[in-house]
Order: structure tokens, then sequence, then C-alpha cells
């Protein structure tokens, strides 16, 4: 009895809008975690592709920086490229104006000094030096093709030089060039030797050294310029006969006929000789082929 008489009291303390609001309160309870959990899950779906957006944002970002970084690398071989282009070029003008013009002077110092004598113009010794300069040019070809194989290739004490022109260089130069500066020491005594002798024998001493130093020119200009692009030698590239001369060349340091041809000028002549005449003739084909298929498509874009 006095239980349910304190019962009582409590329940008459209790404000009548609590006990009013006490089963709205429990249903809010009850539904305010499913509310939560509801707008949770809206937030993750928002969030989802936003996510998503932002990851390939990022990947779409990490692949622009890499195309950009491999972009910078590309400019940066191209540039080093033409700065050892633009050295060798300098140097091969440079050499090739000071010898021609050297040779030119001592050509016409010597006339002029015969004459100076009272002697008659000099017309057998200037034969026999224009005779022998295009003979030595001529016989530079064999030679080249002969020390090329036996002394270059085939015996590993010249190997050692020559090997580096068969590798990919780093810098204008190589340690092959010092062949270049081998050969020119007979050339230049030759042509000293020459020059100071007043005779015939002199014209012929004179005329090969220059025939030595002309094949040297020309060598360096479609050996180094022309095939193996060291530096820019112009519309010399055009010619048939030099892209004969170039793609033989390509076959030999593809060492697909055993080396040949090891001459530069005559290595067509050099293929022909060995079968290899039909494989030069459809490199040349498709050269042709490939540049006029580029000049095709820049000409439609235009």
């Amino acid at each position: 009895m006095r239980a349910a008489v304190v019962s009582s009291r409590l329940c008459s303390l209790r404000p009548p809008q609590a006990a009013a609001a006490s089963p709205a309160r429990r249903s809010r309870l009850v539904l305010l975690p499913l509310q939560q959990r509801r707008v949770q899950h809206s937030r993750q779906r928002l969030a989802g592709p936003r996510a998503q957006a932002d990851g390939h944002k990022g990947g779409s970002d990490a692949a622009t920086a890499k195309e950009q970084q491999l972009a910078a690398q590309r400019a940066e071989r191209a540039a080093a490229r033409k700065r050892e282009q633009v050295i060798y070029q300098f140097a091969a003008v440079a050499a090739t104006t000071l010898i021609t013009a050297t040779a030119g002077f001592a050509t016409y110092y010597r006339i002029v000094w015969h004459l100076s004598n009272g002697d008659a113009f000099p017309y057998l010794e200037l034969a026999a030096t224009l005779a022998l300069c295009a003979g030595a040019a001529f016989g530079m070809e064999m030679y080249a093709r002969w020390v090329h194989k036996d002394m270059w290739h085939d015996n590993p004490i010249g190997w050692i030089l020559h090997k580096s022109h068969h590798e990919p260089r780093t810098g204008p130069f190589e340690a092959n060039d010092i062949y270049a500066l081998v050969n020119a020491l007979p050339a230049m005594g030759l042509c000293l030797y020459g020059f100071l002798r007043p005779d015939v024998w002199g014209g012929v001493c004179f005329g090969a050294g220059l025939g030595i130093t002309l094949f040297g020119i020309s060598y360096m200009f479609v050996h180094d310029g022309l095939v193996h692009r060291r530096f820019p030698v112009g519309p010399i590239a055009e010619l048939p006969a030099m892209k004969r001369i170039v793609l033989a060349h390509q076959l030999h340091h593809s060492e697909k006929y055993g080396g040949v041809p090891f001459g530069m000028f005559l290595g067509p002549q050099e293929l022909e000789a060995v079968g290899a005449g039909p494989e030069l003739d459809r490199m040349v084909a498709e050269l042709e082929a490939s540049k006029a298929k580029k000049q095709a498509t820049a000409a439609a874009r235009r």
C-alpha cells in the first residue's frame, strides 16, 4: 500500500510535457540511428564519384608529368645532338677550308716559282701533278677497302680503335677518328716534299699528296656527314649515286654480307660482286617509296 502511494506521488511530480513527450522521444531515439545511417550512406554515394574523379585526375596528372619528363629528355638529347653536329661541322669546314686554301696556294706558288726563274711553263710537271692527284684519289679507295677489312676489322689491334665506330657514340668525336689523322700524315709529307722539289718527281709526289687529301675530304663529307649524319651536308643527299652509297654502307654496319662493302665510294660495286645487288636495289626502292609517302602526307596536311 505504501509502495503504491510512493509511486503515485513520484508520477505526480513528473512534468506533464515530459510524460506526454516520452513516446515521441522514444521513437526519435529509435529513428535517429537509421537517419544517421541514411545520411552517411548518402555522403558515401556522393563521395564515391568524387573519389573516382580525384583518382582519375591523379592518374591523369601522373601521366601528364611523365609525358612532360619524356619530352624534356627528348628535347635535351636533340639539343645535345645539335651541339655535337655544330662542333663537328665547324671542325670539318675549318679543316677543309684550310687544307683547300693551302693546296691551292701551294700549287699556284709552285708554278710561279718556276716562272720566276725564267723557266718555261711546267706543263709536264702540272700534268703529272693532276694525273697523280686523280690516281691517288682512286688508289685511296682501294687502300681504304683493304685497310678497313684486314687492319681494322680482322686485326684485333686495329679493332681496338675502330670498334668505337660500330658502337653508339657519345660526344662529337670517337676513337676511330684517330685513323683520319694517321692517314693525313703521309698526305702532308708528300705535299711538303713535292712542294720543295722543283722537278717532275716533285710534281708527282705533290699530286699524290693532293689526291690523298682530296679523298680524305670527300670521305669525311660523305661518310661522316651524309651516312652517319654527324653534320648536315646539304642537297648532295638527294643524288641517286649518294643514296646507293649511303645504303651500301648501312649494309656494312649490319654485317649481313660479312661486312661487305669495306670501301666507300665503290661500295655498291662490292655488293654487286657478292650477289647483293638486288638487296641494294630493294632498299633504294623502299627509301624512295617512303620519301614519296612522307611528301604526300605533308601535302595533304596543307
